[in-house]
């Protein structure tokens, strides 16, 4: 009876270790600055903080994964979009499998961004305040290709500083999410935007009522304003690693690259 009481113990520890755990990742504040050099729209609902990623926490117990992100602003919802915010919009891509070359380098249409070959992401979890049905139309239209590896929570909501939605662990292509690598894009629900971009807000040469500034108008800087780096603790000098990831060089041709963060 011993013995079986000690296996009975030690399947449940392990069960716990495999099928259940919070991962947490954190970002310094004042960062939300893209590669250093961005500035807010004018509009007084983009509020100073608005998107200043502070953490990443991503919980997942059997077949459930549940996504917080938080930043140093508490929400708002001036447009009335009734989930509790709605100027932000919150890319987590995820590389699952950590094989290098395996998965997309490309970012999203309207980020302008890459991701290092052995950064690729296999899925993303797109936190908007649009409805799900609007993201997915949008995505089919402006990435068809990508369709499978996008996930949208049935419901995203905001309430004080933190946006949250919850998937499935099937939709992610399951697996152990202690194992995964993160990076998390926050941009601007844009639901106006331009035809290649996916509810996108850009960045240009200067900032306007609806528009960041301290990019460039060609189009070819990173249309981020904050992202983990570094090893996510929270550090100061992560303000730092993430200006250096995201520079880029329009006359070189040369795109904003990312990599991912991990937990272990």
């Amino acid at each position: 009876m011993k013995k079986t009481s000690m296996l009975l113990i030690s399947w449940f520890a392990l069960s716990l270790c495999v099928f259940g755990g919070d991962l947490t990742f954190k970002d310094p504040t004042g960062d939300d600055k893209g590669p250093g050099t961005y500035v807010y729209p004018t509009d007084a609902v983009y509020t100073q903080g608005s998107f200043d990623l502070t953490e990443l926490q991503v919980s997942y117990e059997g077949d459930k994964v549940d996504f917080s992100v938080e930043l140093n602003a508490k929400l708002d919802d001036p447009w009335g979009m009734g989930t509790g915010f709605a100027v932000q919009m919150v890319f987590i891509f995820i590389d699952t499998d950590g094989k290098a070359g395996s998965g997309h380098t490309e970012g999203l249409p309207g980020t302008n961004i890459l991701f290092a070959d052995d950064s690729a992401w296999d899925k993303v979890v797109i936190l908007s305040p649009q409805k799900e049905s609007r993201v997915i139309s949008e995505a089919r239209v402006k990435c068809p290709d990508w369709i499978d590896d996008i996930v949208v929570p049935n419901r995203t909501k905001g309430k004080g500083k933190k946006i949250t939605g919850s998937v499935k662990l099937a939709e992610l292509g399951g697996g152990d999410p202690a194992t995964w690598g993160f990076q998390v894009v926050v941009q601007s629900n844009e639901g106006f935007p331009d035809k290649t971009d996916l509810l996108t807000r850009k960045v240009n040469e200067f900032e306007g009522q609806h528009r960041f500034g301290g990019g460039d108008d060609s189009d070819c800087d990173p249309h981020v304003m904050d992202i983990l780096a570094g090893s996510a603790k929270g550090d100061a000098g992560e303000a730092q690693a993430q200006y250096d990831m995201l520079q880029y060089d329009c006359a070189g041709n040369k795109k904003a690259t990312l990599h991912m963060v991990h937990a272990k």
